[in-house]
């Protein structure tokens, strides 16, 4: 990557903390702006959130299933997200700088871009150590069943880091119905949900579509959480609420009554479906209170409120 003038970075950076200042509305001495703690936003900046919500999706998803996953498989997508969303990061950071479109830089950004002489080997790393337990425990017939999965993302991927318009896959999303947001959504959902749907035993005694409702509700919470960022960053906090609320609640809704249905014959799907209706209502509380946070603490609480299921597995027999 190229290198770009440290006065003309340092610049950007004093350049977006006054413009995120007076975004966050922590220029007003009448209201109070909240902050996100300290190890909450390193864990953030890290890129160590999105790990997070894999693993807990993934032994979330098996707990509901009744499956038993090797501890390889939450360890494998950790490693693999973790490398993943850091590459992505400092290919942002690097495409903004390098164009001078500093407005597309958030906090992370910066803070990937600052570090990458550590982040870039993190992420060799972490990428060396998935192929290597993809190679050395992952069975034949799940390699060539993931491969799929993994030819998805790397075709998403390319596409979103590319500026050539040319390419066939450019097409997708200029699709009104296709978003970068849901398609992130998907891809999330299927990584963290196949291993335990792959895994569980169907039979006649077991229904199949419990496992389908809830991988399709975390789909659309995993795209509501996507959408939901985008809007609120691009938008700044400008005003008390962005809509997300509407489609928030009504998720929420949905996996309530979901759950009900579900809760009297296949008792821990319904009570995954409540942990995620959970997390869309609180997505929902986000979106109506986000001018009391600063952009940092809205985009931590953003994906903290993605851990609802975590209570079910560890404490819920």
């Amino acid at each position: 990557m190229g290198e770009v003038p440290q006065t003309l970075a340092n610049s950007m950076v004093r350049i977006e903390s006054m413009r995120s200042a007076r975004a966050s509305g922590t220029a007003s001495p009448t209201r109070r702006v909240l902050d996100a703690p300290p190890v909450l936003r390193h864990w953030h900046l890290a890129s160590l959130d999105a790990p997070t919500v894999a693993a807990v999706w993934t032994l979330a998803f098996a707990w509901s299933a009744g499956v038993s996953l090797p501890a390889w498989v939450p360890i494998l997508l950790v490693l693999a997200t973790w490398a993943v969303y850091i590459g992505d990061r400092l290919l942002d950071a690097h495409s903004g700088l390098r164009t001078a479109q500093y407005s597309r830089l958030r906090l992370r950004h910066r803070f990937h871009w600052r570090h990458r002489r550590i982040f870039i080997p993190v992420a060799v790393a972490a990428g060396c150590a998935a192929a290597f337990i993809v190679f050395s425990f992952m069975p034949m017939d799940a390699r060539e069943r993931n491969s799929v999965l993994a030819a998805a993302a790397f075709v998403y991927f390319t596409r979103v880091h590319t500026s050539r318009e040319d390419m066939p896959i450019a097409a997708v999303f200029r699709r009104p119905f296709i978003s970068k947001e849901m398609l992130v959504g998907l891809l999330f959902t299927a990584a963290c949900a196949l291993p335990a749907l792959s895994r569980a035993t169907i039979s006649p005694a077991l229904v199949v579509w419990p496992p389908i409702v809830f991988t399709v509700f975390f789909a659309l919470l995993a795209w509501l959480n996507c959408h939901a960022i985008e809007r609120w960053e691009s938008r700044g906090q400008s005003l008390t609420c962005s809509a997300i609320w509407k489609p928030a609640l009504a998720l929420a809704l949905t996996g309530l009554l979901a759950s009900a249905i579900l809760s009297a014959t296949h008792t821990r799907a319904a009570a995954l479906l409540l942990a995620g209706a959970l997390s869309a209502f609180l997505l929902a509380l986000l979106d109506r209170r986000r001018s009391r946070l600063t952009p940092l603490a809205l985009r931590v609480a953003a994906d903290l409120v993605l851990l609802t299921p975590i209570p079910l597995f560890l404490f819920v027999q």
